[in-house]
């Protein structure tokens, strides 16, 4: 059972920048990648970056791609979201999400983590 935590979220002004982490417990032989979503009121979920668990390779939404960046550390079994030059739409709740090698799904999400950018 692979159990995630998110932090680093919280309030900041637009132009500002914010890490996000996200730790894993449990194994994580299994994972196939890891991804990074935000839902905002009224709209749905949408993808901001991934990463392959194993190669670390990585993909980006259109909307954050240039201002964030996404790692993984497997010694530490942690997943970070770097986020530069944030805009207010950028405000959404966070959620980290790891997806089985053999699953088409997400199965695993976070609790999430508030992001709020002031203009």
């Amino acid at each position: 059972q692979v159990q995630l935590t998110e932090n680093g979220g919280g309030l900041v002004q637009a132009g500002d920048s914010l890490t996000l982490s996200c730790a894993i417990s449990g194994h994580t032989f299994g994972i196939y990648d890891m991804g990074w979503f935000r839902q905002a009121p009224g709209k749905e979920r949408e993808s901001v970056a991934t990463i392959t668990w194993g190669f670390g390779t990585t993909a980006y939404g259109d909307s954050v791609k240039g201002r964030f960046a996404i790692s993984r550390d497997i010694g530490e079994k942690t997943v970070t979201l770097q986020m530069n030059s944030l805009k207010p739409d950028d405000t959404a709740v966070y959620y980290c999400a790891a997806r089985a090698v053999d699953a088409r799904e997400y199965d695993y999400w976070g609790q999430g983590t508030q992001v709020t950018v002031s203009s």
